[in-house]
């Protein structure tokens, strides 16, 4: 009897102690629901799940107009041009620009001032790799060599929506937009990296004109806006400013008949077009958490992206039915593609025509072993002989929570044709990502910061048919300390 008290003793106190336990558990749960958000009745709740659907919806659009934002900051306009007159550095913080070649953005806008034209040189002694887009990046046209003009140059008509296509003079190439406001990304690509090849391209890149149409009979000269040496800043704001930027958007343009399903989520989350947008307290706090929850999906989905070559982790962010939509001019009727443009204006800006035919891109956010690439460690990555590019490759270096250059770094990128790149006696290029340069030099390495990840964008300007074939492998980055 004894030994049966003793026993129903004990089992008493291992369920208190495994009560106490569980009570503990619960106690740590509790304490952390109260600073994790919850809403507080269905309103709320329906209020949240429209923001985190607004967001990714309206992420192209937020993207464009920070980029103009920041040019009015530098007291350009609409129907002006920037322009970065000397290779990029980590002051321009826009999403994974390309540091090996000439940027010039014309921002456009043709409500008031009717069509506008830019007008771009033949490819003699320089070349543009770029396109024409709306507000919401959707690609009209590619210029260029791989555009519309074919390297011939030619004047690309920017039209507003419904205007009168009888009143276009000859001699131009009409674009139909269906919003007011829109871009044009140029490149104006390098023969080399040397001082000359910049200089010659940065000359060719001051050839393009932007002007409206009914002043082309004046001689209209074309403002460009010098970004070089100043902090551009477009980087997206994850918190309750987002909403500030789509609500700019909704104000200033017609809805779009794809989208007017948005019209009452958006009314919901405060945002309607002809009235003001002065939420709340409260709401400014649920948007704030939806916006979150917006890119930890888009993060899940950038990070789940599929490979490209089988046994690696390089992947193009952009899938087939983005690509597909982009070049019908969002015109399938049984796809819209919001979640993986949301991904990719996320990360990135611009979109060509004809994706990854002039230019391809490809990402790596992680090791050969799958673990987040750290800016404190070092890593190597083989690059092989024989590139498939008929211009230029390049790897460049982004933060990866802001997918901006890294701030403060000497430089972002090493590319073909970076000056005094070594190459082995094989053909082969190893390059270097850390903190610290190799034993081997600067030459080929590309400083990291050690208290953050980062992310490698490798560039094929001019791609080959084997690089699409895969018959070109490019191998995973190898951490070596």
């Amino acid at each position: 009897m004894k030994k049966t008290f003793l026993s129903v003793l004990s089992l008493l106190l291992l369920l208190g102690r495994n009560q106490t336990k569980t009570t503990d558990t619960e106690n740590k749960s509790s304490k952390d629901n109260t600073t994790a958000f919850k809403p507080a009745n269905i309103k709320e709740e329906i209020l949240y799940q429209r923001g985190v659907e607004a967001a990714i919806w309206g992420m192209p659009a937020v993207n464009y107009q920070l980029m103009y934002d920041a040019l009015e900051k530098l007291n350009g306009n609409y129907n002006q041009v920037v322009i970065w007159p000397k290779l990029l550095d980590w002051k321009n913080q826009t999403l994974t620009p390309n540091p090996d070649v000439i940027y010039l953005m014309p921002f456009f806008n043709t409500e008031k001032v009717g069509p506008v034209v830019l007008e771009i040189p033949p490819a003699d002694n320089g070349v543009f790799n770029g396109s024409v887009m709306t507000y919401w990046q959707n690609a009209l046209e590619d210029v260029g060599p791989g555009g519309v003009d074919k390297g011939k140059g030619g004047k690309y008509l920017f039209l507003p929506p419904g205007y009168d296509k009888s009143k276009i003079p000859a001699g131009y190439i009409p674009l139909q937009s269906d919003t007011y406001r829109g871009y044009a990304l140029l490149r104006s690509v390098l023969k080399s990296g040397s001082a000359a090849d910049v200089a010659t391209a940065v000359a060719y890149s001051k050839r393009i004109k932007l002007y409206p149409l009914s002043e082309a009979s004046n001689n209209p000269t074309t403002t460009f806006v010098d970004a070089s040496d100043k902090v551009y800043e477009s980087n997206i704001p994850f918190d309750f400013t987002f909403y500030e930027t789509l609500n700019k958007i909704v104000q200033v343009e017609p809805w779009l008949s794809r989208d007017r399903v948005m019209i009452d989520p958006l009314k919901t989350i405060g945002i309607e077009r002809g009235k003001s947008f002065s939420p709340d307290a409260r709401t400014k706090e649920i948007l704030a958490h939806a916006v979150k929850t917006a890119k930890e999906w888009l993060e899940y989905n950038y990070e789940a992206t599929k490979p490209f070559y089988k046994d690696t982790h390089w992947f193009f962010p952009a899938d087939e039915d983005n690509i597909r939509s982009v070049k019908s001019t969002y015109g399938i009727s049984e796809i819209y593609p919001i979640d993986n443009r949301a991904v990719c204006y996320m990360i990135a800006f611009f979109s060509a025509k004809h994706l990854g035919e002039s230019q391809y891109y490809l990402m790596q956010i992680v090791d050969k072993e799958g673990n987040p690439l750290d800016g404190k460690n070092t890593y190597k990555v083989t690059v092989p002989a024989n590139v498939p590019v008929k211009q230029y490759w390049s790897m460049t270096v982004y933060n990866r929570e802001t997918h901006t250059f890294i701030r403060d770094k000497k430089w972002a990128a090493r590319s073909s044709q970076t000056p005094g790149l070594k190459t082995n006696s094989d053909g082969t290029v190893d390059l270097f990502f850390g903190p610290t340069p190799p034993e081997s030099g600067e030459s080929n390495w590309v400083p990291t910061d050690s208290n953050g990840k980062f992310e490698i964008l490798a560039r094929f300007y001019g791609p080959k048919p084997n690089l699409y074939d895969q018959s070109w492998k490019l191998n995973d980055l190898e951490k070596v300390k």
